[in-house]
């Protein structure tokens, strides 16, 4: 088995790459930027972590969008994070336009949301562990409990078109999607590589996971 790690210069690389070797140790994982090494591999991963405007920029100039695209359509797909953000049509940030794969947009955290319940201000990016709940079954939560902590760090978040492809939802002011999931994409705002446990299981349910 090949496991490609999109690599365009914004990633946690070395994390993600190292997660999916302990949890994969017989197969090949590969950090690559270019497009027909994507294309051959069997699975593939989407990381991605910084500003969506120059996460968009970069993957164009190396000329992977078309790669991600196809490959979010053919074959078993795990975006994280900005890779998450990036498969929607457009972000607060920016204003600038996404993959337009899943439909929907991604909006920063409202500045009047940001107070937790005893009026205490919460800091943006939202930054630490949190609960994720999931509200749908789904393979790559086998062996974890609704409720379990993951790791997050951003200041923006999807809101898609489409209620059915939510799959976790976490809450930070205010309850926002964390995971979706859609025919062979399954994508998370929070970073499984770090996310100990959890985050292991996770991955090392992407890599036996056949959609």
């Amino acid at each position: 088995m090949k496991i490609a790690v999109i690599d365009y210069g914004m990633g946690n690389l070395r994390s993600v790459s190292k997660a999916l070797e302990h949890v994969a140790p017989n197969a090949t994982v590969e950090v690559t930027s270019d497009a027909d090494r994507v294309a051959a591999c069997d699975r593939v991963v989407f990381p991605g972590q910084g500003a969506m405007p120059d996460c968009m920029r970069e993957l164009d100039a190396r000329g992977l969008r078309q790669v991600v695209i196809d490959s979010s359509r053919q074959k078993p797909f795990l975006g994280i994070c900005i890779g998450l953000q990036m498969l929607f049509d457009q972000s607060e940030e920016g204003g600038v336009n996404g993959l337009s794969v899943l439909p929907g947009v991604v909006r920063r955290f409202p500045n009047e949301a940001m107070v937790r319940s005893g009026g205490q201000r919460l800091k943006v990016p939202h930054m630490g562990w949190n609960k994720v709940c999931q509200t749908a079954e789904h393979p790559l939560w086998k062996g974890i409990d609704s409720g379990d902590r993951f790791y997050f760090v951003h200041s923006y978040y999807a809101a898609p078109c489409e209620p059915g492809i939510v799959t976790g939802e976490t809450n930070y002011g205010l309850t926002f999607t964390c995971a979706v999931a859609r025919d062979n994409i399954f994508a998370v705002q929070f970073h499984p590589e770090k996310s100990q446990n959890s985050g292991l299981r996770l991955l090392s349910n992407f890599v036996v996971w056949n959609p």
